[in-house]
């Protein structure tokens, strides 16, 4: 069973930075692309970031330039360095990525908080 594990949630000033990460285990043959989307209270699960195998990145507009999306496909791991956060980035933020166990699935992890104060 697959499952997406993240950790680097909490709470900052605005201005601050964070680095969320986000390890998928299990049975695996293969990750494609990787994301980040977040939920703010009220609002839609929006996409964050994304990031292909290869590397290919996609931003939302409104971090373009705040942050970085990152993988090491050896640990199965995706990143987000986020910086100069603003308080309309509070949400909880969901890793997300489509694997291949032997078909082609859609994983979401647990969630984690990430609270700018201003």
């Amino acid at each position: 069973q697959v499952q997406l594990v993240e950790s680097g949630g909490g709470l900052v000033q605005a201005g601050g930075s964070l680095r969320l990460s986000c390890a998928a285990s299990g049975i695996i043959f293969k990750i494609n692309t990787m994301g980040w989307y977040r939920q703010a209270p009220g609002k839609q699960r929006e996409l964050v970031a994304a990031i292909t195998s290869v590397g290919s990145t996609n931003y939302a507009d409104s971090v373009k330039g705040r942050f970085t999306i990152s993988r090491d496909n050896a640990k199965n791991t995706v990143y987000v360095q986020m910086n100069s956060l603003k308080p309309e980035d509070t949400a909880v933020y969901y890793c997300n990525a489509v694997i291949l166990t032997g078909q082609a699935m859609n994983y979401w992890g647990q969630g984690t908080q990430v609270t700018v104060s201003s």
